[in-house]
């Protein structure tokens, strides 16, 4: 069974730093495209940021591009993603996901496996 942990969210004030990991369990971790995404209250849950199997190709949302930065490391079965210039705007829960399929998607419904989330707040 593939599980999915994200951490690192929290409360930070706007054009603060703030990186969030997720951890997959399992032992093929560099079989999956990885995804980042994130739902704000009253809002549909949104694309934020992806990457390929080997981290040679990524994706962004205009709305994070320059600011957010996507990583992954196959050794530790974990994905990162940096948020820079953080905005109130931003202020959602984050959610990791995984793809089995060897494109790189934007969209989640091709998205396999999901962690439970991570709260980050950004205040004025």
């Amino acid at each position: 069974q593939v599980q999915l942990v994200e951490s690192g969210g929290g409360l930070v004030q706007a054009g603060d730093s703030l990186r969030v990991s997720c951890v997959v369990s399992g032992r093929t971790f560099s079989s999956y495209c990885m995804g980042w995404f994130r739902q704000a209250p009253g809002k549909e849950r949104e694309f934020v940021a992806g990457v390929s199997r080997r981290g040679g190709n990524t994706a962004y949302a205009d709305s994070v591009k320059g600011r957010f930065t996507i990583s992954r490391d196959n050794a530790k079965n974990t994905v990162y993603l940096q948020m820079n210039s953080l905005k109130p705007e931003d202020t959602a829960v984050y959610y990791c996901a995984a793809d089995t399929s060897p494109l790189l998607s934007r969209s989640g419904s091709t998205y396999d496996y999901w962690g439970q989330g991570t709260q980050v707040t950004v205040s004025t």
